[in-house]
């Protein structure tokens, strides 16, 4: 069998395509990332006019420092629990809209519109509705003998921003799997259903197999998202309170940077921030993806 090759009429061409995706890499992403490894190792004051170099310093204070490894667990805590939150949901409403006949438009719509939401307003949505003194859901909880208050108990604090974060993600996730759903044949389900499976027989052993290579995707993106783009739901909800209980390491770079100003350890938690994502999607990719039949 020969394989088409594409070609390209002018030398250049190939190279002015590439070049406004290159530039943007190199600005907003590589630049950055060659910055904070400079500066990591070294110990700026306050306001940038002195500069000292450290070596490894910065990072071996941030690994003998508490309030840091409180940090690096509230992370991986948050984490897991908003990825496995957010992909089961989306799962479960990816199935239950695949399998309605009428109305299905409104519903995929009514689960897809919240991805349009900013981070910071569907924390400040979920801020509100947790509110001890205005929101419906704590009124509803102290109704039934739970008395909530985030703004003095860490661990409700914690659970609420992963609502939120968890509740902001589900969209994404739901167009995945509902397209990776609608496009298993049917034929498959229907030889299923003769043969005698019910529902849930089905989908885990027909359904949630074809779907393994996007629930993968999904999950490196998932794992992406709660580790660095969950800024401004931390910062609208509890601003890492109460007591550090929410403080994340995204959130930790940016308070002691321009809370603290200390610069250079702020560059080395996302030197580190940055090592443990790219480690995480490396084992991924080489280990988990390998049991993964596309």
């Amino acid at each position: 069998m020969q394989t088409k090759r594409v070609t390209f009429s002018h030398r250049w061409l190939p190279y002015l395509l590439i070049a406004p995706q290159l530039a943007i890499t190199i600005v907003f992403f590589i630049w950055p990332a060659g910055e904070a490894l400079y500066q990591s190792v070294l110990q700026q004051g306050a306001f940038g006019l002195t500069t000292q170099f450290v070596g490894l310093e910065n990072f071996r204070d941030l690994f003998s420092d508490p309030d840091y490894l409180h940090s690096f667990t509230i992370t991986i805590v948050f984490a897991v629990s908003t990825t496995a939150a957010a992909m089961i949901s989306a799962l479960l409403f990816a199935g239950m809209a695949d399998y309605v006949m009428r109305a299905n438009a409104f519903y995929r719509t009514t689960l897809i519109a919240p991805y349009a939401v900013a981070p910071a307003i569907a924390g400040v949505l979920w801020w509100f509705l947790f509110n001890p003194s205005i929101g419906i859901i704590a009124y509803v909880l102290h109704q039934l003998g739970y008395n909530w208050n985030h703004l003095v108990n860490g661990g409700q604090a914690l659970l609420l921003v992963i609502i939120a974060a968890a509740w902001k993600q589900i969209s994404y996730n739901f167009i995945f799997f509902l397209a990776g759903m609608q496009a298993i044949p049917r034929s498959l389900i229907e030889a299923a259903a003769i043969d005698g499976s019910g529902p849930m027989k089905r989908f885990f052993t027909i359904v949630f197999p074809l779907l393994a290579p996007t629930t993968f995707f999904l999950l490196v993106v998932n794992i992406v998202y709660s580790f660095f783009e969950t800024f401004a739901i931390i910062d609208a909800t509890t601003q890492g309170g109460p007591g550090d209980a929410t403080e994340i390491l995204v959130y930790k770079v940016w308070h002691d940077a321009f809370i603290a100003l200390d610069l250079g350890g702020s560059a080395a938690q996302s030197v580190v921030l940055m090592a443990i994502v790219i480690g995480l999607t490396v084992i991924q990719f080489r280990y988990i993806e390998r049991r993964v039949e596309y």
